[in-house]
């Protein structure tokens, strides 16, 4: 009389399992490569929105950050990816004890009494990665500059594998 086998032996048990493990092994890093880039490509949207309330200023004659007259007042993202910075786009005391671990990219606009330019200041847009960034992105920057003729460029300093196509990564000078 023939027997029917019922359930699986143990060493095919063993060989799915090795399988399963091998794939984690070579799927984690990846998502977390994937993740790196995603974050990193959201923050500079981020801070890149705020290119068009910085050339609305100029274009305006407001050349100095701040609330006053003749003052550039901008209304800043907040992320979860950033850390420092205020709304008002000064730079903050990094202090990302509140609940809420909005961080906003800080924003310098000299005035020509600083070493800008009158009327075409050189500005820059800083987003400090911090609060929810993965962690080989935490304490990096992307930076958004414009010179003097009114071209924006983007350069981070982060991981060259989480770099953007469009934000080349350069080297930090080393202490």
């Amino acid at each position: 009389m023939k027997s029917l086998q019922k359930g699986f032996t143990l060493i095919e048990l063993m060989i799915v399992i090795a399988i399963i493990g091998i794939l984690a092994a070579i799927a984690v890093p990846q998502y977390q490569n994937y993740m790196g880039r995603a974050q990193v490509t959201r923050v500079m949207a981020e801070a890149g929105a705020v290119k068009t309330n910085v050339e609305t200023c100029l274009l305006d004659g407001r050349n100095a950050l701040g609330n006053g007259d003749r003052d550039c007042t901008l209304t800043l993202p907040g992320s979860n990816l950033m850390e420092g910075g205020t709304t008002s786009g000064q730079a903050g005391s990094g202090d990302t004890s509140n609940d809420s671990k909005v961080g906003y990219p800080v924003i310098t606009m000299p005035t020509p009494a600083q070493g800008g330019q009158e009327g075409n200041p050189n500005t820059t847009i800083v987003a400090k990665f911090g609060n929810s960034a993965a962690t080989a992105l935490t304490g990096k920057t992307l930076t958004w500059s414009r010179d003097g003729n009114g071209t924006w460029t983007c350069s981070t300093n982060v991981d060259k594998k989480f770099a953007p196509t469009g934000c080349p990564v350069v080297a930090t000078p080393s202490a």
